[in-house]
């Protein structure tokens, strides 16, 4: 569906150049959600502005849907754009249109007859949840509804593509879920492929069928996103799943419990798929001669399946320790001693 060869984008100032984009190889498969996760400057805005070429690379080829975005210009190129549509975190809606007006913006220009622009605004109303609220202003609109006619807006040609920049930045959580959630059930009725460029781990993990992690214009990580979450390789991708996995009073809790507690060790397990359901700590308890300490856990969804991670302080007699450690490997989970006591 997409792809990206040896694809380079550099930005000459009158000083100096901006390497943006450094030699990019990706495959994005039809029908998938793909994330594309990095801080700001790390080059994910000036790629995805490549795939619908709204910039042009220094060098390389892209193909999108079947269109050699790299080549084509003038009116091929507007033709291709109808069939990659985008999705902004600040909603670029027309103020001075109703939610009904602006979704119906795209079929005017695109000179469809106002019988079924009329038709398809009514669709794309019901599937993006703005029953009652077709003849509203944005600025009568909350964020999340305001997004959900940039959703409506950029799906009322048909797309192929769905390209979303940075779009639940500028949500609060639980609207940003609702989003998320929106954007699944598109993918699922309608087989779009999405691709989401963001900084926030919590999106790649909820919609995410996989993931590749930019820094300084380069792709230093990608996969599947349970796979990525089990085993971050590049020192920016731990940063990222530490977001998820590790929240700030974790750390917190172990400080004030190896204070209470001067013998033993705390213990980081990874639960990954089917392993999340296992009452591995009920066995511990059981069968080792071994203080167990829940200090914090939880478990995340995410398109592949569960993920889990729990801390846990383990105290007693040393060698029972190890045991315990030895035996929870044994069990397919992840065992990190993070802290001696």
């Amino acid at each position: 569906m997409i792809t990206l060869k040896n694809v380079k984008k550099i930005y000459i100032t009158k000083t100096n150049s901006v390497t943006a984009v450094n030699d990019i190889d990706l495959e994005i498969n039809e029908g998938e959600i793909f994330g594309i996760i990095g801080y700001s400057g790390a080059g994910k805005s000036s790629l995805i502005r490549l795939l619908n070429g709204l910039e042009t690379p220094t060098e390389g080829t892209i193909s999108v849907a079947g269109h050699d975005i790299t080549s084509i210009k003038g009116k091929a190129l507007r033709e291709a754009r109808k069939e990659i549509s985008m999705i902004f975190q600040h909603f670029n809606l027309l103020w001075s249109r109703t939610v009904r007006e602006n979704i119906s913006f795209p079929l005017e220009i695109a000179k469809v007859p106002k019988a079924k622009r009329e038709e398809r605004v009514i669709e794309l109303i019901k599937l993006v949840g703005l029953e009652g609220r077709e003849d509203a202003y944005p600025s009568q609109l909350s964020g999340g509804q305001k997004q959900r006619v940039g959703i409506a807006r950029a799906l009322a040609n048909n797309p192929k593509v769905l390209l979303c920049d940075e779009a639940t930045s500028a949500l609060d959580p639980q609207t940003t879920d609702s989003i998320l959630d929106l954007l699944v059930d598109i993918n699922e009725r309608l087989g779009l492929t999405i691709v989401l460029i963001t900084h926030e781990m919590h999106v790649i993990r909820k919609i995410c069928h996989r993931v590749a992690v930019m820094e300084n214009g380069k792709i230093v990580e990608q996969g599947r996103v349970l796979d990525v979450f089990k085993k971050p390789q590049a020192t920016i991708t731990k940063r990222f799943v530490q977001q998820v996995t590790e929240p700030e009073e974790t750390k917190e809790t172990v400080e004030h419990l190896l204070e209470i507690y001067p013998n033993g060790k705390v213990v980081q397990l990874t639960f990954i798929g089917n392993d999340a359901g296992k009452p591995l700590i009920t066995h511990l308890i059981r069968d080792f001669n071994v203080e167990v300490n829940i200090l914090q856990g939880k478990i995340s969804q995410t398109q592949n399946g569960p993920y889990g991670t729990l801390f846990i302080h383990l105290a007693g007699d040393k060698n029972e320790i190890t045991s315990a450690i030895d035996y929870i490997r044994q069990q397919r989970v992840e065992a990190e001693v993070i802290e001696n006591a």
